[in-house]
């Protein structure tokens, strides 16, 4: 019985240990030359300005919740549309109905971004 995982474990210590040679390697031999510029902390690729206590803007907000909305919409209704004749034949109305509720939840999130401006172009 346990023979039947020394392939299994053997690969995992061989990807782990490839893994390990890998990073050391690259601290090993790669160039260590430390600039002031180089250890500068920086966001997105941009110099930090001001203090860390400043107010982000509402914007940044409803775009990460147009982006959830979008993407567990997808998640869900690409699936449930595929499958859905199948579904209708064995459950009737009763395979539409719970999909119609959450698509409701789904625009009440998309009618609270629309509503706080979210979709303008300012």
């Amino acid at each position: 019985m346990i023979l039947d995982y020394i392939p299994i474990i053997l690969v995992i210590i061989v990807a782990a240990a490839f893994g390990g040679i890998v990073v050391f390697s690259s601290t090993l031999f790669g160039p260590q030359r430390p600039t002031k510029i180089k250890t500068m902390t920086y966001e997105s690729g941009k110099d930090p300005v001001g203090t860390t206590h400043e107010r982000i803007s509402i914007k940044y907000y409803l775009v990460t919740m147009m982006f959830i909305i979008f993407d567990i919409e997808v998640i869900y209704v690409y699936p449930w549309a595929v499958q859905f004749k199948k579904l209708f034949a064995d459950l009737g109305i009763f395979a539409f109905m719970p999909m119609f509720i959450f698509l409701i939840v789904l625009e009440l999130g998309f009618l609270y971004v629309y509503m706080k401006g979210g979709l303008k172009w300012d």
